[in-house]
């Protein structure tokens, strides 16, 4: 995968990720909403593009993935009012997996959290509830495409080091269980190499694994 287009090009993880992948050589289009934030994304060495995926239709997305060989889906409407959650967590996801298969982009590759899916026990009075029910729709709707996709399910984001270790396939006990921000860059661009993981779900969270070795895990 050499062409590589990051969808939330300013967030925390994607920031990590596009100079970690243009640092392997590999061409990245960082997606951003507001222009503002050109020049950070640019000292990444991504090609920064804004684009608002809240308010593009499919074939205006499509049209900005096309010629690209994978897809990062690091967007979110970062809290807020629950109609913004449900439009660009749900709604603009699902438009940008249809742009991608309308693009010729099989690979996709979305972040989400560890817990994630109808199951996920968020009860509606719950300020974190509009973010649970859509991300539980937008995972599913990609399980439902013929996209090659995988999702990633890290625990609890922090700023911690980005030190390249973590444990996969969680228990009980990991409830509360922490992920480097900088370390779900580095699972995100090893699985952008690892056609065997595509169709697979994976939770993670800082551990005691190489990343690689890790994912050798991954049933």
């Amino acid at each position: 995968m050499t062409r590589i287009a990051i969808i939330g090009g300013h967030g925390k993880v994607a920031l990590h990720l596009s100079a970690l992948l243009t640092e392997e050589g590999r061409s990245v289009t960082s997606f951003i909403r507001n222009p503002d934030h050109t020049a950070d994304v640019a000292a990444t060495g991504a090609s920064p593009s804004v684009l608002d995926v809240e308010n593009s239709t499919t074939a205006e997305i499509a049209a900005a993935l096309r010629n690209h060989d994978a897809v990062v889906w690091s967007a979110g409407a970062g809290g807020g009012a629950p109609q913004r959650t449900y439009a660009v967590d749900r709604d603009a996801a699902i438009r940008s997996m249809d742009a991608a298969a309308e693009a010729g982009v099989g690979r996709y590759v979305m972040v989400s959290y560890f817990g994630a899916g109808p199951d996920h026990g968020v009860p509606e009075d719950n300020g974190f509830f509009a973010y649970a029910e859509a991300k539980a729709a937008a995972d599913e709707y990609l399980r439902g495409t013929g996209l090659d996709w995988t999702i990633l399910g890290p625990g609890q984001l922090t700023n911690g080091p980005g030190n390249g270790l973590i444990d996969v396939n969680p228990d009980n006990s990991w409830q509360g269980a922490e992920t480097s921000r900088a370390n779900v860059a580095i699972v995100v661009a090893a699985v952008l190499e690892l056609p065997g993981i595509a169709g697979k779900t994976i939770e993670f969270r800082d551990g005691t694994l190489p990343v690689a070795a890790a994912l050798e895990l991954v049933k």
